[in-house]
C-alpha cells in the first residue's frame, strides 16, 4: 500500500515538473574543510532575480530556461564563489566553501544571506548558531542551548535555571522536541538545570513559534529541530572541555576520506564526587548525569547516502535507601535518495525511548515505581523543485506509541495500583508549496492530516461527565477502538516592501494527540505522559500572527515586531483535589477546557562589529477555562508570565579577550496559595485561593562571563571562560510554602535555589 503510494505521488509530481526548453541545476554545498553539509546556504542567479536555499542535507535544485548564467554560491562566515554555468541540458554542480578571510563576528544568525530574516516566508522563527553561543554565560557554565533559546521573545523558562519551557503561553508539553527527527520527551538533567544537548555534538537549532511548516505534526505550541553534527569527512580532530562539575570530548573524523565520517560525543557530571571532596555528609551520594551522542554516515554513489545517529543519556540521584533514575534514548537511520535534479526524498525510521523510575527502602520494605514511553516511526519525505518560483514537500509519517505507565512494586511482589499499557498508532500525511510571486510576494501553504488511533489489549473505562465509572469494555489486542481525525492547513505570507523591510503573516492549525500531566511549575521526570482516548480529547490550537521586520546599516541591526493570537480546545489539566499518585486509571483524574494565548514580542539584533547582542521584551497573557474549575471562569495559565525581557552583550575586545553579560527580567509564574483554613474532626485544612490565582515575586538576574584564548593554531587551540550566575546575588523565589510555626500562625517560607555561582571552564580542539 504505502509503496503504491510513493510510486502514485512521484509520479503525478514528476509529470507535473515537464517543462520544456527548462534545463535544472541541482548538487550540493559543503564546508570545504570539514566536508559537512550546508544547511540553507543560499544560490544565487542574479541576472534573472532568481535563488534557492540548500536542504537540511545541503541539497539544491535551480531550474532555468536555457542559457548561460552566472551562479553565486555563498554562505554566511564562509567565501562566496560565482561559476559561470551553460545550461543546454541538465548540471550537477557540487560546490565546497572554504572560510572566509575575516570571521563574521555574530551571535544569533541564520545560516543564508544577511537579509533572509526580511525576505524569506518564515514567520516566528528563531535559529541559533551554537558555537557562537558558547560565548553566552550560563548556569555552572555548562553550555545550555535550551536556555539560549529562553532568552529570545515568545519563549520562557519554567523556573529558575530549568530547561523547560513554555512558547506563546503553550505548556512544557506542547513543544515538539526533535534530535535528528527523534521525539525527545524529557530534555532535561539534574531536574531540569542543564540541558540534554551536548552543543559540541550540535550543528543547528532552529525553533518554530508559529508558522509550523506541514512536514511537523503532533504538538499545539512549537517545534524545536535539532541537527547533530554529521562528522568530519577531511581530518580526525577532537574538542572538548573541563569544568568545575562536568566534563565532555567529541572526536570526530573519516573512516574513508570524503565518503564516509564518525562523530562520537560524550559529557558526564561529577557533582556528587565534589560534594564528598568537601565533608563527608555527603557520603552514599549519588547525583549526577551523563549522555553519549554518535552519528555515522556514508556515501553510496552519487545518488544514495545512509545515516545512522543516536543519544543515550541517564540520570542518577540516591541517597541513603532513596534512588531516583530517568534517561532518554533515540535512533534514527536515515536514507537520501536524489531521483533526479528535481526531487531528494528522506526516508527514517526512529526508535524512541523515555524511561523512569526510583526505589524507596525503609526497615524490611521497599517501593519500587517504573514506567516510560517508547515511540517506532517510520517517515518518508520528498521534496519536489518543480521551478525557482515552486518547491513542493509531500510526505508521510506513521508513529507507533506505547506507554509503559506507573506501577508500583512493594518488597519485589506483584504491581499494586498499576495503570494499564496502552498502544496508539498515529499517522500524518502533508503536501506543501512554497512560492514566490513576482518580486515581492513569498507564500508557503500546505495542508497536514493527522490521524490517532487507541489500540487494545485494554480495558476501557466509559466515564460520566464527573468522570466516574459507569461501565468497563475489554478490547482485545490488535483492535482499533478509538480513532481520531484531524485536518491541520498551515500558511504563511511575506510581502517586501523593499530589500530591507517587509510585512509577514501566518495562520497553522495543530492536533496533539500525547499529553503531560504535571501539578508544579519545575516539573519533575515523574510527570505522566498519556494518549488521547475516549476519555481525553485531542487538544486543537489555531494560531494567527503579524510582523513587520526592519535591517539597518547594512543589516548590522535587524529589528522585529510580532503580535499573535492561539486559540486552544481540549487543553487537559488535573481537576481540583486529583489523586495523582497510585491511580489505577488517571483519566478519572483530569478535566479537560479551552485556552487563549495573545501578545506582542519586539526583537532589536546588533549582529556585527566588536559589540554584538540582543534586546527582546514580550508582553503577553496566557488563561485557561473549564466548566470544572473556578466555577468555569478563566484563570490564568501556570505559564502565564505578561512580562518578559531579555538583554545579551557581547563584546571582543581583542582576538583573545570576550566579555559577555546577560540581564533577564520576568513577572513570576503562577501559583496558588492557601487564604484560609478550616477545620474537620480536629484536624485544619487549608482553603485555597482561585486556580493561579496568585503569582511568585518577579524575577530578575544578571549573569557575566569573559573567556581568554590562550593559545591558537592550525592543530591546537585552547581557552578559559569565566562566568558568575546570578552575578548580584539575587535570591529569586522558586517556591513559597505555608506552614505553621511554634504559636500555631501560618508562616510563608522562600525557597530560592542559586545565590551567585562562579564557574571555571577549559575548552580545547585540536
Amino acid at each position: 500500500m504505502l509503496k503504491n503510494i510513493n510510486f502514485l505521488l512521484l509520479f503525478l509530481f514528476t509529470a507535473f515538473g515537464l517543462q520544456a526548453q527548462n534545463y535544472t541545476l541541482s548538487g550540493s554545498l559543503k564546508d570545504a574543510s570539514t566536508g559537512e553539509d550546508l544547511i540553507y546556504a543560499t544560490v544565487a542567479v542574479q541576472s534573472l532575480n532568481k535563488g534557492v536555499n540548500t536542504n537540511l542535507y545541503g541539497f539544491y535544485s535551480l531550474t532555468l530556461p536555457a542559457g548561460t548564467y552566472e551562479v553565486t554560491y555563498s554562505f554566511i562566515g564562509l567565501e562566496k564563489q560565482v561559476f559561470t554555468i551553460d545550461l543546454n541540458q541538465d548540471v550537477e554542480k557540487n560546490v565546497e566553501l572554504t572560510a572566509a578571510s575575516q570571521e563574521l563576528v555574530e551571535v544569533v544568525v541564520t545560516a543564508e544571506k544577511e537579509n533572509e530574516n526580511v525576505s524569506n516566508t518564515e514567520v516566528s522563527v528563531v535559529t541559533i548558531d551554537v558555537q557562537k553561543s558558547k560565548k553566552i554565560p550560563v548556569l555552572l557554565g555548562e553550555q545550555n542551548i535550551i536556555q539560549t533559546l529562553q532568552l529570545m521573545p515568545g519563549i520562557s523558562s519554567n523556573g529558575e535555571g530549568g530547561t523547560g519551557f513554555f512558547v506563546r503561553g503553550g505548556n512544557v508539553d506542547q513543544n515538539l522536541i526533535l534530535l535528528d527527527e527523534a521525539p525527545v520527551y524529557n530534555a532535561s538533567h539534574l531536574l531540569g538545570f542543564f540541558s540534554v544537548f551536548n552543543s559540541d555534538a550540535l550543528k543547528d537549532v532552529k525553533l518554530y513559534k508559529g508558522g509550523i511548516p506541514a512536514e511537523y505534526g503532533g504538538r499545539a505550541s512549537s517545534v524545536m529541530d535539532i541537527r547533530m553534527k554529521e562528522g568530519n569527512l577531511k581530518e580526525w580532530g577532537a574538542t572538548g572541555g573541563i569544568g568545575l562539575i562536568s566534563s565532555r570530548l567529541t572526536v570526530e573524523g573519516p573512516f574513508q576520506k570524503d565518503k564516509g565520517s564518525i562523530i562520537v560525543s560524550g559529557r558526564r557530571t561529577y557533582a556528587d564526587v565534589v560534594a564528598k571532596t568537601f565533608t563527608d555528609q555527603f557520603d552514599g551520594l549519588d547525583l549526577f548525569f551523563y549522555d553519549f551522542n554518535a552519528k555515522a554516515n556514508y556515501k553510496i554513489g552519487s545518488k544514495d547516502r545512509i545515516f545512522v545517529s543516536g543519544y543515550l543519556g541517564r540520570d542518577k540521584f540516591g541517597f541513603e535507601g532513596f534512588g531516583f533514575d530517568w534517561g532518554n534514548t533515540t535512533l534514527t537511520t536515515r536514507w537520501n535518495h536524489t531521483f533526479n535534479q528535481k526531487i531528494f526524498s528522506n526516508t527514517t525510521f526512529i526508535y524512541s525511548d523515555y524511561n523512569y523510575g526510583f526505589d524507596i527502602s525503609f526497615s524490611d520494605n521497599g517501593v519500587n515505581l517504573s514506567a516510560g514511553i517508547f515511540d517506532y516511526n517510520l517517515k518518508q519525505d520528498y521534496s519536489f523543485f518543480l521551478n525557482p518560483n515552486n518547491t513542493i514537500r509531500f510526505g508521510w509519517q506513521a508513529i507507533l506509541h506505547d506507554f509503559k505507565p506507573s506501577s508500583f512494586r512493594f518488597n519485589g511482589d506483584d504491581p499494586e495500583s498499576a495503570a494499564q499499557r496502552q498502544q496508539a498508532l498515529e499517522n500524518g500525511i502533508y503536501v506543501s508549496n512554497e512560492q514566490k510571486v513576482g518580486n515581492r510576494i513569498n507564500l508557503n501553504y500546505g495542508l497536514r492530516v493527522s490521524n490517532f488511533n487507541n489500540i487494545g489489549d485494554y480495558t476501557e473505562e466509559i466515564l460520566d461527565d464527573d468522570r466516574t465509572v459507569v461501565e468497563s469494555i475489554y478490547r482485545e489486542a490488535g483492535t482499533i477502538y478509538n480513532s481520531f481525525i484531524g485536518f491541520e492547513p498551515r500558511a504563511n505570507a511575506t510581502f517586501l516592501l523593499n530589500e530591507k523591510s517587509s510585512f509577514k503573516a501566518s495562520y497553522n492549525r495543530n492536533f496533539q494527540y500525547l499529553h503531560l500531566l504535571s501539578n508544579s511549575n519545575a516539573g519533575t521526570p515523574t510527570d505522566l505522559w498519556i494518549p488521547s482516548s475516549p476519555a481525553v480529547t485531542p487538544t486543537m490550537a489555531d494560531q494567527i500572527a503579524i510582523g513587520y521586520f526592519r535591517n539597518f546599516r547594512d543589516n548590522s541591526y535587524k529589528f522585529s515586531v510580532e503580535g499573535y493570537y492561539k486559540w486552544l480546545q481540549n487543553t487537559v489539566d488535573y481537576k481540583d483535589g486529583a489523586e495523582t499518585f497510585g491511580v489505577s486509571n488517571i483519566e478519572r483524574e483530569v478535566v479537560q477546557g479551552d485556552g487563549r494565548a495573545f501578545g506582542v514580542e519586539f526583537l532589536l539584533q546588533k549582529t556585527k562589529g566588536k559589540f554584538t547582542g540582543w534586546l527582546s521584551y514580550t508582553l503577553s497573557r496566557a488563561e485557561l477555562q473549564s466548566d470544572a474549575i473556578n466555577d468555569g471562569n478563566w484563570y490564568s495559565a501556570r505559564q502565564n508570565r505578561p512580562h518578559d525581557v531579555s538583554i545579551v552583550g557581547i563584546y571582543d575586545i581583542s582576538a583573545r579577550w570576550n566579555l559577555s553579560a546577560t540581564w533577564v527580567y520576568s513577572s513570576g509564574l503562577a501559583v496558588t496559595y492557601p487564604i484560609g483554613k478550616y477545620e474537620i474532626n480536629g484536624e485544619l485544612i487549608n482553603q485555597y485561593s482561585v486556580r493561579n490565582g496568585d503569582k511568585l515575586p518577579d524575577y530578575h538576574r544578571l549573569d557575566i562571563g569573559a573567556t581568554c584564548i590562550i593559545s591558537k593554531s592550525d592543530r591546537f587551540s585552547n581557552e578559559l571562560n569565566l562566568s558568575f550566575y546570578n552575578a548580584y546575588n539575587r535570591m529569586n523565589a522558586f517556591s513559597i510554602t505555608f506552614d505553621e510555626n511554634a504559636q500555631g500562625q501560618t508562616q510563608a517560607t522562600r525557597l530560592a535555589l542559586f545565590g551567585i555561582i562562579p564557574a571555571l571552564t577549559w575548552n580545547f580542539t585540536f
